[in-house]
């Protein structure tokens, strides 16, 4: 298995290994995109089924990654000789064409194409040609595509079909790590305020109207330009470990992400299983994962964010309702099924190989 270090899919994919376990499957994790932080070493520390193999290979949505994504090819093919696995789970597109000579799984997380069409509302520009033509071999070789949500699922194939066999896998993560603590009086949110999908920025904007603090586990400083944010009532709390995440969730009583792009939302999904009451932004797959147990906001709205945040602080009987509801619906996204679902997908693939 592929698995990048800087994004969710590292969370992802600890989940998944964790959650195979029951089925007696070892994974080779093949990292790429920068080398494993202090905490990350320690995450994988007691998963005892798993093997980790590093590089800092750049990933194929970062600036000119073209002669890195050629060495990372050469050495997942020798890495895939040295360990002899029945299956391969890609959760990076582009190296889906690589003769594997066994079954190949790709996993469509998210994608620069549909990124751009959400967050710019137009198509990506023509600099990214290579990388969409890249990307379309790698998903149409691959045996089987997998995407979070139906949604993600459509827009790839839209984009970069057809495949040969695709399915929705939804994302899980384990309820141990989270529980419902004693709710305090603020609003949190978790990401780069810089990031345009998750659309914090407008949050934090509009921080000064609401009678609430408003948290951001989230850098304050511009990566680029060095200068730090300064906004009236918000509180960035620098990047957090899992525990402390776990500890401010718990704690917060309305988790707000008005996102233009999220693909399945595993931040959203922690929120919902600590009992935070959800305000994300209305995106297809987001009402796909929440249904009922979120209120959606137009990410373009900042007026419709303050107002929908501001009536869940005044209305603690609404607030509890929608907490419950998020709770119940995360029921429904916990890593067992994850687990059971993708070991399902391997084995059918396994047999069709041999079959083949």
């Amino acid at each position: 298995m592929t698995a990048d270090t800087v994004g969710g899919v590292w969370n992802y994919s600890l989940e998944l290994v964790r959650a195979l376990a029951p089925f007696g499957t070892q994974v080779v994790l093949a990292t790429m995109g920068a080398p494993l932080r202090e905490e990350q070493r320690e995450q994988i520390e007691d998963i005892s089924n798993l093997t980790v193999h590093e590089s800092d290979y750049k990933l194929e949505w970062m600036d000119d990654p073209w002669a890195d994504l050629e060495k990372a090819g050469e050495w997942l093919l020798k890495l895939k000789d040295e360990v002899q696995p029945d299956v391969v789970h890609l959760n990076g597109m582009v190296h889906g064409n690589l003769d594997w000579g066994i079954p190949v799984v790709v996993v469509v997380h998210s994608c620069v194409m549909s990124w751009w069409r959400a967050v710019k509302g137009e198509d990506a520009p023509k600099e990214w040609d290579r990388y969409k033509e890249r990307v379309t071999r790698g998903l149409q070789a691959a045996d089987m595509v997998v995407a979070p949500t139906q949604a993600m699922l459509h827009q790839a194939q839209e984009l970069y079909g057809p495949f040969k066999s695709s399915t929705v896998v939804y994302n899980g993560r384990g309820q141990y790590s989270f529980q419902f603590g004693k709710k305090e009086p603020f609003v949190f949110s978790m990401g780069r305020v810089w990031d345009e999908a998750k659309n914090i920025a407008t949050l934090a904007h509009i921080a000064a109207d609401l009678p609430w603090p408003v948290y951001i586990a989230g850098e304050d400083k511009h990566p680029a330009t060095g200068k730090t944010m300064e906004l009236e009532n918000v509180h960035f709390l620098g990047q957090l470990s899992e525990k402390e995440v776990s500890d401010w969730l718990s704690r917060a009583s309305i988790y707000a992400l008005p996102a233009k792009y999220e693909p399945f939302g595993l931040t959203i999904l922690e929120a919902a299983m600590s009992g935070c009451a959800l305000v994300v932004g209305k995106t297809e797959s987001l009402a796909e994962v929440w249904g009922n147990a979120a209120k959606y906001v137009d990410p373009n709205s900042a007026d419709e964010l303050r107002d929908t945040v501001a009536d869940l602080i005044e209305d603690e009987f609404a607030r509890n309702i929608m907490a419950m509801r998020a709770i119940k619906r995360s029921h429904g996204y916990t890593s067992d099924p994850m687990g059971q679902d993708y070991d399902h997908v391997y084995r059918q693939l396994m047999k069709a190989s041999i079959t083949a």
